[in-house]
């Protein structure tokens, strides 16, 4: 059985379209932090389940991992969408416990600047073997568990569970996450992906999860 597991947090521009994509998955848990929009109404509406979780993304990560029932976990952000394909993928991939698995990023804009940005996030998962959390993370639950979950910081959650996961039980599965260029679009291009590049150098340099979040606005 699969669950998806989607933290939320006044995500009701994108929720939506989220969950439209997982329609035929068996169990969905969002895990909303205190939204004051309607990101509860259209959770349930999809026919998810809402559970209540502090405000931040391990937390609430964590809490979704542990309030749902399935044997293998897809966690997903709430402004990013799976493409068409994406189930017989996951399927083909979950007969493998001993991987876990990502998307191919994608930004939903058809700016020069966003394929530059899904050119360099390729190259950094391919160099590094470190997606982030906007390309998903489908584990089975024992390797989930093995690697010690998403721990309760406040920024880079995704990070430290894949670097726990490793390289050779991480693959990339064919199929693209779409996820909203909403952030790049307000803050700059260059801005923003400078901002996240830096937040990656100072916490693999050994800044505490805490110390990156301040920086990171």
């Amino acid at each position: 059985m699969l669950s998806v597991v989607i933290p939320a947090l006044d995500a009701a521009g994108t929720l939506g379209a989220c969950l439209k994509a997982l329609s035929e998955v068996p169990e969905l848990v969002v895990v909303d932090g205190g939204s004051r929009d309607a990101t509860r109404e259209i959770a349930r509406t999809a026919g998810a389940r809402v559970v209540d979780a502090p405000r931040g993304r391990g937390v609430q990560l964590a809490a979704g991992a542990e309030a749902a029932r399935g044997d293998w976990l897809l966690f997903l952000h709430a402004d990013t969408r799976l493409s068409a394909g994406w189930r017989g993928a996951a399927e083909e991939h979950m007969r493998r416990r001993d991987v876990a698995g990502c998307f191919r990023f994608r930004l939903d804009d058809p700016a020069w600047q966003a394929r530059a940005i899904e050119r360099g996030v390729a190259l950094r998962v391919k160099l590094l073997a470190l997606p982030y959390g906007d390309q998903g993370l489908l584990i089975s639950r024992r390797l989930y568990d093995a690697a010690g979950g998403f721990r309760p910081v406040p920024l880079m959650e995704d990070v430290g569970l894949v670097r726990r996961i490793g390289r050779r039980r991480l693959v990339v599965l064919p199929a693209d996450a779409v996820t909203s260029a909403e952030r790049w679009r307000r803050e700059g291009w260059v801005r923003r992906s400078a901002r996240n590049l830096a937040c990656l150098a100072l916490h693999r340099m050994g800044m505490s999860e805490e110390k990156v979040a301040r920086l990171y606005g």
